[in-house]
């Protein structure tokens, strides 16, 4: 009813009481990089699986239900990978999303699995009718079409506290943005063309969990599963756990 594009841009950004859950997840970066400045990972500080801090599990925590409901389903189910659904744009963005010099409002962030993250977005970008459309047009001001559709997070606008970092610091999981449309809010009459620009690629995107290393990690002698074992690669800097 509001209209299309840019009107009622913040509309349903905040919860009834007032929390914007797009950065409401626990910021684990900042430990992560001090960590690193100093030398402590990975023999004395973890580069994955990074615990929450103290502060953010205080009952009287700026903290909304939402978020820890989400948060103890991705404690409870070992997701791999993940995309959460904006709009606005058309642009997949990849973590991190948050910059790490504090004062920056851009900057390039790059995670130990870039090379991964850059893929999962290209496979979205490049299968997504409306972004790969050679009649594609800029939704705003941004000129994403140069970039291939995609950008790292934190080199478009920092996002502290952001589910795709909180994923993948805290679990096993490769996470990404992808925003659906220029328009924030379509009209009804124009969602079946919003689903067929996005149904091949969710589909594609999908697939991806049968790329690189699979399978269980066993007990030589007794042939029994091997509860959080912990799986390093050569010159990443990012572990995973069974």
């Amino acid at each position: 009813r509001q209209g299309s594009e840019l009107s009622g841009w913040a509309m349903g950004r905040w919860t009834y009481e007032g929390i914007d859950l797009n950065h409401n997840f626990a910021d684990l970066n900042t430990a992560l990089w001090d960590a690193e400045d100093n030398d402590l990972v990975p023999h004395e500080f973890p580069n994955h699986y990074i615990p929450i801090p103290e502060y953010y599990t205080f009952a009287n925590a700026t903290v909304a239900p939402e978020t820890r409901a989400v948060i103890d389903w991705m404690q409870r189910y070992p997701f791999v990978l993940s995309a959460n659904l904006h709009g606005g744009e058309l642009v997949v963005t990849y973590p991190f999303d948050m910059t790490r010099t504090y004062w920056k409002a851009q900057e390039l962030t790059p995670t130990a699995d870039d090379g991964v993250f850059r893929w999962l977005a290209t496979v979205y970008a490049t299968s997504n009718l409306a972004m790969a459309s050679e009649e594609r047009r800029l939704c705003h001001y941004d000129d994403f079409i140069r970039f291939g559709n995609i950008i790292n997070g934190a080199n478009w606008h920092t996002v502290p506290g952001s589910m795709n970092d909180f994923s993948y610091l805290h679990t096993n999981c490769f996470e990404i943005t992808v925003e659906l449309s220029c328009d924030k809010f379509p009209h009804a009459s124009e969602l079946p063309v919003e689903w067929e620009n996005n149904r091949e690629s969710l589909l594609l995107y999908m697939e991806q969990v049968h790329r690189g290393i699979k399978g269980v990690v066993r007990d030589r002698d007794t042939e029994q599963g091997i509860a959080n074992a912990i799986i390093s690669v050569d010159g990443i800097n990012h572990d995973v756990r069974t």
